[in-house]
């Protein structure tokens, strides 16, 4: 396991998600969807997970603002389906202007996808 410092977050385009390094190894991820909102584009974050060996160091934290960060850069809206990301955002006021809730029709996209 490396030092924390070592622990960084890439952006996996064609994987459609973010994802949580430790070296080359990855060792979580936050999931998203793209959509098309009325007003902007958005992401769905719908899944986010890292590794047991990884746990109470903070790290899903770390990979939650390093995923909200990005999507906020790109120019798209967070949308909190994720239990972990929905709470993220609860306790970080600052990402509130770039968060939309949730409405049926992100969960419909969601429903519609091979996960």
């Amino acid at each position: 396991m490396e030092t924390e410092s070592d622990i960084t977050v890439r952006h996996n385009a064609d994987g459609l998600s973010y994802d949580l390094l430790d070296g080359d190894a990855v060792i979580g991820e936050a999931h998203y969807l793209p959509f098309d909102g009325a007003d902007e584009p958005q992401r769905i974050f719908y899944h986010t997970t890292v590794d047991d060996a990884y746990s109470g160091q903070g790290l899903a934290s770390k990979l939650a603002r390093g995923a909200l960060d990005g999507t906020i850069a790109d120019g798209k809206t967070i949308v909190p389906v994720c239990p972990y990301i929905k709470s993220w955002l609860g306790k970080h006021d600052d990402f509130q202007p770039h968060a939309t809730p949730v409405r049926p029709e992100h969960l419909q996209a969601l429903s519609g996808m091979n996960r």
